[in-house]
């Protein structure tokens, strides 16, 4: 049953919007289907793999924002403790941790029902909020993966912010 039907017309595919916006940046992207791009974004971190994905069936542009992430098995269920602590704290999207690639990764999506056309800025405003959250979290995920905290005390650390100068 679908509440709504889909199938509008639209002036420009919506990953048109995006494909100009990495090249407006200079980003590194290839786009090898009409409703999938994958960008390169260097972040202070780490690089990070964009992918935005247009869903037809939803109407829905999805951003995925992946980091790699080696993380032992002994070390799975502690990342996903984490994984879960930060999803409490987002206001718009949410982390996943993909085991069978090694990878944790940043999911949103920006619904478009009824031929809404996606602007350049709010194209923008995804990817920021991707690179962002990751950035902001990044830490926390390798204080859990490679020094062996607990999801708490990472997340605590990551989040430590210094205020003044020495």
């Amino acid at each position: 049953m679908s509440f709504y039907e889909s199938g509008a017309d639209r002036a420009e595919h919506p990953v048109d919007v995006v494909e100009r916006i990495a090249s407006h940046h200079d980003w590194s992207f290839e786009r090898d289907e009409d409703d999938e791009i994958s960008i390169s974004v260097a972040g202070g971190w780490t690089s990070y793999n964009v992918s935005f994905t247009w869903l037809p069936e939803l109407e829905a542009l999805h951003v995925a924002c992946a980091f790699d992430l080696k993380v032992s098995e002994a070390r799975r269920a502690e990342t996903a403790g984490l994984i879960s602590l930060v999803n409490e704290q987002m206001w718009v999207g949410h982390f996943d941790f993909w085991p069978s690639e090694n990878v944790v990764m940043f999911r949103h999506a920006l619904l478009l029902a009824g031929g809404v056309e996606p602007s350049a800025h709010q194209c923008e405003g995804m990817l920021a909020a991707a690179v962002e959250a990751c950035e902001r979290h990044y830490q926390a995920f390798q204080f859990v993966a490679w020094a062996g905290k607990s999801a708490r005390e990472a997340l605590d650390a990551a989040m430590f912010e210094t205020v003044g100068e020495a």
